[in-house]
């Protein structure tokens, strides 16, 4: 199921998109579903970066040990 959304784009991107679903023959609405997509796919893994990050009980670590944990060697 789809919901309509509208959107208001600044002249320069809706060129690039326009650009983008013609050289790719996607409709800009696919496109704008991808992007969204990955945008919030990337934001979820950031977010939970971040509270890692602040997270006191969850100790940062090297990468060095963390390749040692794997059983593998450092460069």
């Amino acid at each position: 199921m789809t919901v309509p959304i509208s959107l208001r784009l600044p002249e320069d991107v809706a060129e690039e998109l326009d650009a983008l679903a013609r050289n790719t023959e996607r409709p800009r609405s696919y496109l704008i579903v991808k992007a969204l997509e990955a945008y919030l796919d990337e934001y979820a893994d950031y977010r939970m970066a971040l509270d890692r990050l602040h997270d006191h009980r969850d100790a940062v670590i090297s990468s060095r040990e963390l390749l040692k944990r794997l059983g593998k060697q450092a460069r």
